[in-house]
């Protein structure tokens, strides 16, 4: 994974492109998603930045916005779950898939190399150049059946 001050110098530049400005608060978005392996509501941030940095003042708005523009630069990602919101996660790890549990939320990651190399396949066949994928499959967890 990318070493975190050459993640903070790009975070810099897209915010110097984007006419915003550096903030503690915008670099602790960033740090929280860097350091903590797992997929985070905009809350779960907000709360654990809360906890970790009580002294810092910040709003979920900042949270929400700053996820937003990781999100629009490609450094996060998000799974959506409909009316319940995103759940985002550093979107610079190795590429993997999601199993998404309904009932509790929970979130499975997994490569599978023949899925992989099927998509591929399947994109030839019909002629489509493909610069990426993302699948997610939905239904309940071991715990939850």
């Amino acid at each position: 994974m990318i070493e975190y001050s050459l993640l903070l110098e790009k975070f810099q530049t897209i915010l110097r492109e984007n006419s915003l400005k550096f903030t503690k608060q915008r670099e602790l978005v960033l740090k929280c998603l860097y350091e903590n392996n797992g997929h985070f509501t905009p809350e779960d941030i907000y709360n654990l930045i809360k906890q970790q940095y009580p002294n810092i003042n910040i709003g979920i708005a900042t949270v929400y916005r700053t996820l937003t523009l990781l999100e629009t630069s490609h450094i996060a990602s998000s799974i959506s779950f409909g009316v319940h919101g995103k759940k985002y996660e550093l979107g610079l790890k190795e590429h993997h898939d999601h199993l998404i549990c309904t009932k509790c939320a929970t979130i499975i990651e997994f490569f599978d190399e023949v899925i992989e190399k099927r998509q591929e396949e399947i994109a030839k066949k019909f002629d489509f150049q493909m610069s990426d994928h993302t699948m997610k499959i939905i239904g309940l967890c071991k715990n939850c059946q």
